[in-house]
C-alpha cells in the first residue's frame, strides 16, 4: 500500500471578493497542494487554472488531447523544474485531482496529466470523496481501538481472578 500523506490546512480568502488568483492559491493551500518548502513558489494555483481552461478548450473543439499538459508544461506554468513538479505531482495524482494519461500526437507518445472530472468542481468532488473514505476507514479503526481495549481489560481482569 503507497504511503500517503495527507496534509489539509485551514486557509480562507482574506478579502471579501477574491478574485481567482486568491480562490485558486486558497483552495491549493486548503487540500495541501502548495508547496511546502517556503520560498519555492508561490504560482501553484497557476496549475489548477491551466489544468481547468485546458479542460474546457479540450470539452468545447472536441480534442481531448488538449486537456493533457506534460509534466515539464506543468512545472512552467507553477514556475518550477520538471523534475520538482513530479514531486508536487504525486499529491495531485493521490487525491485524485489529476490522471496520469497517454495519447499519440505525430507518431509520438505523449504522457501527460488532466484534470480528472470536466471541471474543478468534478474533480475537487472526487478528491472529497477520497479524502471522506480515509477518514471513515480511520473512524472505523479508532471504534475497533476502543473496543479491543475494552477487551483487553476484561481479560486481564478476568486473568487476575
Amino acid at each position: 500500500m503507497a504511503k500517503r500523506a495527507y496534509h489539509l490546512t485551514h486557509a480562507e480568502p482574506s478579502s471579501m471578493n477574491p478574485d481567482s488568483k486568491e480562490l485558486a492559491t486558497v483552495i491549493i493551500n486548503r487540500m495541501g497542494l502548495s508547496p511546502r518548502k517556503v520560498g519555492s513558489t508561490d504560482q501553484m494555483y497557476r496549475v489548477l487554472i491551466e489544468l481547468y481552461e485546458r479542460m474546457k478548450l479540450s470539452n468545447k473543439e472536441k480534442k481531448p488531447e488538449l486537456a493533457v499538459l506534460t509534466v515539464e508544461e506543468i512545472g512552467n506554468v507553477a514556475g518550477i523544474t520538471r523534475q520538482t513538479m513530479y514531486d508536487y505531482i504525486k499529491r495531485w495524482i493521490d487525491l485524485d485531482l489529476i490522471v496520469k494519461t497517454t495519447y499519440i500526437f505525430e507518431g509520438k507518445v505523449i504522457i501527460g496529466y488532466k484534470l480528472n472530472g470536466t471541471t474543478v468542481e468534478n474533480a475537487f468532488d472526487k478528491a472529497s470523496v477520497k479524502v471522506k473514505n480515509h477518514l471513515d476507514l480511520t473512524l472505523k479503526l479508532v471504534k475497533e481501538l476502543q473496543n479491543t481495549v475494552k477487551k483487553e481489560k476484561i481479560s486481564d481482569t478476568m486473568k487476575r481472578k
